[in-house]
C-alpha cells in the first residue's frame, strides 16, 4: 500500500499465448491531413501551411510599424521577408557557428547572400524586427509573459496540429532552446549540454518526429488548480487535440502519476512511463534492493508496475497502462518488454530537438523574441520536411529540402529585382517661374563728356551704344501715346 492509501496487488509474469502486443486501437489514419495533402505541391507550399500568409503578413505588419515609429520612412514587402528567411535558413545548413555577417564577404561568404540583399539591408529587418505591436505590449504584458510573441507562437502551432495526425505512440518531454538574451523567465539546467535557455513543454510524433505540440515555461501558473502537479498539467494540455483516439503518450518521471494515468484512461489514452521511487502512490517495496536483473509487477485497478533491478544499486520503476501483463527476455539482463517499449519510444523530442540543433537558424541576438522566433523557423523546417515527404512521396534529405526551400521563397523577391522598374505616367504640371539672378554691370566712364567731367555710369546709350552718364543724357518732356 501505498502513502495515499493506493493498494497494489503482486501478480506473475505473464505469457506470450493468446496475447496481443498492444492493447490500444488508434482509430485514425496517422500522416498528413486532408487540408495539407489538398494544399502542399512543392516545398514553398508545405512550408507556408505551418508559417501560412496571415502569419508573415503579422509579422511584416509590426516590423514596418517599429520602423516607422523611429521616425523614417521604411517598407518590407512580404517576398522579401521571405528572402530574409531564406538567408536564416542557408547559414543554419552551412555552418550556423559563422558569424553571419561574414557570409557576404567576397572571399569567404556564399554567393547566395550578395545576390539575395545588401548586408545594410539585412541588417536593417534583422534590427526592426517585431512579432507585436508596442502600443498594446504593456497592456497585454500584464497577463502574458510571451506577450512578445505570442500570436506568432500560437498560430504556428495552430497550423502543426491542423496539418498532421500523429501515429499510435507520442512522446512528451522539455526542450531547453539556449540564449542567454535578458527574460524574466530564462532557466538554468546543469544537467542540459547548454545552461541557460528558454523551456518549452513539448509533444512530438515518434515515428516521424512531426513537433505537434508546445507550450513555454514561464514560471508559476496561477491557472494550475490546488493539489494538481504541474508535470500532470502539462500532459494533459499537450495531449488534449489527440485524445478519445487510443493513443499512448511516453513521459519520464517529472510527468508520470497514477492520477495521470487515470486521467488520460478516462479519455482513451495509455501512459507508459518511468516513476520516482519517492511518489505517495508506490508502495515501500519499490524502493527495495531486489536480485540483479529481476522484474517483480504489481498491479492497481488498470495500471501495471513494473519494477526492474537495473544495476546492483539501482532500480526502475515502469508505469503502464498498456501493457495488462509484462514479458521479460531469457537471454543477457533479461529485460521486461515495458522496459523496451519506453526505451523505443521516449525518443520523441528528444531527437526532435536533436534535429533542430543540427542545422539552426540560431544567431547571436541579445532580444529572447528573436531567439524563439529561431526555434519556430528550426521546427517549421522539421515539419515541412515531415508534410513534404508524406504528400508527394519524394525520398529528399533535410539538408537538400533546406536548401531547395530556401531558393524557392528567395524566388519571388529576386524576380521582383530583375523586372524593370515600372515608368509611371505623371501629369505634366507648369514649371514655377524662378527670376534669373541680376549679375552687376561694370561701371564705366562717360563717353559723351557733353555736361560732365567723365562720370563713371552704367547707362549704355541706345543708339551710339556709348556709355552715357546722368548730365549727358536727353531728359524728354512727358506725352500722352496720342502725342508721340
Amino acid at each position: 500500500m501505498g502513502k495515499d492509501g493506493s493498494v497494489w496487488l503482486s501478480v506473475p509474469l505473464g505469457t506470450g499465448r493468446g496475447r496481443r502486443p498492444s492493447q490500444n486501437i488508434l482509430w485514425e489514419i496517422a500522416g498528413p491531413t486532408a487540408f495539407a495533402r489538398h494544399g502542399i505541391h512543392d516545398l514553398e507550399s508545405a512550408f507556408l501551411c505551418l508559417m501560412d500568409p496571415l502569419l508573415l503578413q503579422h509579422i511584416r505588419d509590426c516590423t514596418v510599424a517599429e520602423a516607422r515609429r523611429s521616425g523614417i520612412q521604411w517598407d518590407l514587402s512580404i517576398p522579401e521577408l521571405k528572402a530574409f528567411i531564406a538567408l536564416l535558413y542557408v547559414r543554419g545548413s552551412f555552418n550556423k557557428n559563422l558569424e553571419m555577417e561574414s557570409l557576404w564577404s567576397d572571399e569567404w561568404g556564399l554567393p547566395f547572400f550578395r545576390s539575395t540583399m545588401p548586408r545594410r539591408r539585412y541588417r536593417q529587418i534583422m534590427r526592426f524586427l517585431r512579432f507585436d505591436r508596442r502600443e498594446e505590449r504593456q497592456a497585454r504584458l500584464a497577463s502574458d509573459k510571451f506577450a512578445l510573441i505570442t500570436d506568432v507562437w500560437r498560430d504556428f502551432v495552430t497550423n502543426s496540429i491542423r496539418c498532421y495526425r500523429p501515429g499510435e505512440n507520442v512522446t512528451v518531454d522539455e526542450q531547453l532552446y539556449p540564449t542567454k538574451a535578458r527574460c524574466r523567465f530564462t532557466q538554468y539546467m546543469a544537467n542540459k549540454p547548454d545552461k541557460f535557455g528558454i523551456k518549452f513543454w513539448m509533444a512530438a510524433d515518434v515515428d516521424s518526429k512531426y513537433f505537434l505540440n508546445g507550450i513555454p515555461y514561464l514560471g508559476k501558473d496561477a491557472a494550475r488548480p490546488a493539489g494538481q502537479r504541474l508535470g500532470e498539467r502539462v500532459v494533459l494540455n499537450l495531449m488534449e487535440p489527440f485524445m478519445d483516439k487510443g493513443r499512448n503518450v511516453t513521459t519520464d518521471n517529472f510527468f508520470t502519476s497514477l492520477s495521470l494515468a487515470k486521467c488520460l484512461l478516462a479519455r482513451n489514452t495509455s501512459l507508459v512511463g518511468t516513476m520516482n521511487a519517492a511518489r505517495r502512490e508506490l508502495p515501500p517495496s519499490a524502493k527495495q534492493r531486489a536480485e540483479l536483473h529481476s522484474t517483480k509487477v504489481l498491479k492497481h485497478e488498470r495500471a501495471t508496475l513494473t519494477l526492474y533491478q537495473a544495476k546492483r544499486k539501482k532500480s526502475v520503476s515502469i508505469l503502464s497502462t498498456l501493457h495488462q501483463t509484462v514479458l521479460t527476455g531469457t537471454e543477457g539482463k533479461r529485460k521486461p518488454e515495458t522496459i523496451t517499449f519506453y526505451n523505443t519510444t521516449k525518443v520523441g523530442v528528444d531527437s526532435l530537438d536533436q534535429m533542430a540543433r543540427l542545422y539552426s537558424t540560431k544567431g547571436a541576438t541579445r532580444r529572447w523574441p528573436v531567439a524563439v522566433f529561431c526555434n519556430i523557423l528550426d521546427l517549421a523546417a522539421i515539419n515541412a520536411w515531415v508534410l513534404y515527404r508524406q504528400c508527394t512521396g519524394a525520398n529528399i534529405a533535410r539538408r537538400a529540402f533546406i536548401l531547395e526551400l530556401a531558393k524557392e521563397l528567395r524566388r519571388e523577391h529576386m524576380l521582383a529585382k530583375a523586372a524593370p522598374p515600372a515608368t509611371v505616367q505623371r501629369p505634366l504640371l507648369p514649371l514655377p517661374y524662378v527670376p534669373h539672378p541680376q549679375v552687376p554691370e561694370r561701371r564705366r566712364q562717360c563717353q559723351i563728356n557733353a555736361h560732365c567731367k567723365q562720370n563713371k555710369t552704367t547707362v549704355v546709350c541706345s543708339g551710339c551704344k556709348r556709355p552715357v552718364c546722368g548730365k549727358c543724357v536727353v531728359q524728354l518732356e512727358p506725352r500722352c501715346l496720342k502725342c508721340v
